[in-house]
């Protein structure tokens, strides 16, 4: 090292600084834009995944608590006046839809109207994609940045060693201390996409199975609730 600084002070240039921020400040203009594109999308990355794993858990804790209220043998119609006014999560939500329609559809005798069961399973599909849709959202970020940070980071690797080349070319002198900057740079960049696509790759395949298993918990509770409303329909129709 301390020979390779006697060599850039030979050649006139300033020792090179390898410390994290100064490889970024002696970086060319276009490889600190790649750099910066690259923490800025891991930045919102990890946002977006202790987001998302904060209220997988949230809501995971709040369907297990109604499960224990839905199965507890008390009357449905209590239980949907107290959530019917702040149903705070896709169960919940879920519960609360298909209650509405089924008091919809009960005319004023008591009688049940027709249909009431194909429009309580479409209400009910309806609301788990809904709330899927909103647990799902920025996750293709993740994937967009799983998939492009490499290669992003690829580029600012291959620009690096092109002012490498061209430090050479200018000084006639292929000697560590004048590649050196331009290849620190360039491995620089290819760390930075690493870095931004191993936690968003990592984060999105941990998140979609959580959600996948949310998805058909909320499922198998629309069939069950199907299922009993069913039997009331029945019931009620003899």
């Amino acid at each position: 090292m301390e020979q390779n600084a006697v060599e850039a002070v030979e050649l006139g240039g300033n020792i090179p600084d390898f410390s994290l921020w100064g490889m970024f400040a002696q970086a060319d203009w276009i490889v600190q834009a790649v750099m910066i594109i690259l923490l800025l999308s891991s930045v919102w990355c990890w946002a977006i995944i202790v987001d998302k794993v904060r209220r997988i858990r949230r809501i995971s804790a709040q369907a297990d608590q109604f499960d224990a209220e839905f199965w507890s043998g008390n009357s449905l119609e209590e239980l949907f006046e107290r959530m019917r006014r702040n149903p705070d999560h896709p169960m919940a939500m879920l519960f609360v839809a298909a209650m509405k329609e089924w008091q919809r559809s009960v005319s004023g005798t008591g009688k049940i109207a027709m249909g009431v069961q194909d429009r309580l399973y479409r209400v009910m599909r309806v609301t788990v994609s809904r709330e899927m849709e909103g647990l799902e959202s920025y996750l293709s970020f993740l994937a967009t940045v799983g998939a492009t940070a490499p290669f992003v980071g690829l580029f600012g690797t291959v620009w690096g060693i092109m002012n490498s080349f061209q430090s050479i070319a200018i000084t006639h002198n292929s000697s560590l201390a004048v590649v050196a900057p331009g290849i620190a740079e360039a491995l620089f960049a290819t760390a930075m996409g690493l870095v931004a696509a191993i936690p968003a790759v990592v984060g999105y395949n941990k998140i979609s199975n959580d959600l996948g298993r949310y998805a058909n918990r909320l499922d198998s509770f629309a069939d069950e609730f199907g299922t009993i409303l069913s039997r009331q329909i029945d019931e009620e129709s003899h």
